[in-house]
């Protein structure tokens, strides 16, 4: 039952960013995990063409992927792909969406999200103005899946600033939320481990939040600190920078000691209308 959360230093390489993913998912698999989890952003940080990124994956011209589902299949291992650039199912040449594709041991495409707040804010750091939406679409459905270490929900990165999200995944049945993530190092040294830790306590959920965590191209720095939170909040692995594998066991037993001593599902009060939408699930 165990569960890896990968942090690395992507720069704007393509091939070269997956084969040091190759590498760190080998050493997952190796550990022990039976699911991994890469950051958004993995395979490529600092390029300007998103567009063109997502439209050749589309069209199967592209590298991320085939490398992908073989690299699943051959590690026996489930892989939540952070982000990469995908448009609409069909649609080859629609905006991107910033897109967390959850792949299995056989490689083959289990669920996908599409990220729903995108990151359009001003920060100060040495780039200053942060705009997604000129590069990707916002997703619409919130996502969960049945894994081998649980039931699984999604979210990616900016998201972690809306508890309603994290409300309708806890309500789908998610026993573990995914949050790969891009930080700034502004951002991420005033909020990352303050919004990882409430969401896995008011969720009662493992939060596996993998991260990008050092310098990029453009340039841009980010924060790193990669983690794996516990449903009481605690943080059971980090990484502060750099590269790094971070591997922990679910304990079952425990998770449903938490739940059942603090039932907080059964005691909420206030429902926002995004969280009460029938969530999209995959099993």
């Amino acid at each position: 039952m165990k569960a890896a959360v990968i942090q690395m230093v992507s720069q704007d390489d393509v091939l070269g960013n997956l084969q040091r993913a190759g590498a760190l998912l080998e050493q997952a698999a190796l550990g022990g995990a039976r699911l991994a989890v890469l950051p958004e952003n993995f395979a490529a940080m600092g390029r300007k063409d998103a567009a063109l990124i997502g439209r050749a994956e589309a069209l199967g011209e592209g590298p991320i992927l085939p490398w992908l589902k073989r690299t699943a299949r051959d590690l026996r291992l489930w892989i939540v792909a952070g982000t990469l650039p995908l448009p609409p199912q069909g649609q080859p040449y629609a905006k991107a969406h910033a897109c967390s594709l959850l792949i299995d041991d056989q490689g083959e495409q289990v669920a996908r999200y599409d990220k729903l707040h995108l990151f359009d804010v001003d920060v100060a750091d040495n780039r200053g103005r942060y705009r997604e939406s000129d590069d990707y679409a916002h997703g619409g459905q919130v996502v969960v899946a049945d894994t081998p270490v649980g039931r699984l929900g999604l979210s990616v990165c900016y998201d972690l600033r809306f508890p309603e999200l994290y409300s309708a995944l806890r309500s789908a049945g998610a026993e573990l939320i995914t949050a790969p993530a891009a930080f700034t190092a502004v951002t991420g040294a005033a909020h990352w481990e303050v919004l990882v830790r409430a969401r896995a306590i008011e969720t009662q959920c493992y939060v596996l939040a993998a991260a990008q965590g050092g310098t990029h191209p453009g340039p841009r720095e980010t924060h790193g600190h990669a983690a794996i939170v516990d449903p009481w909040g605690r943080i059971v692995a980090e990484q502060a920078h750099g590269e790094a594998v971070l591997l922990a066991e679910r304990d079952i037993d425990e998770q449903a000691s938490i739940r059942a001593r603090m039932p907080v599902t059964s005691h909420r009060r206030f429902f926002s209308q995004d969280a009460l939408r029938p969530a999209h699930t995959s099993e």
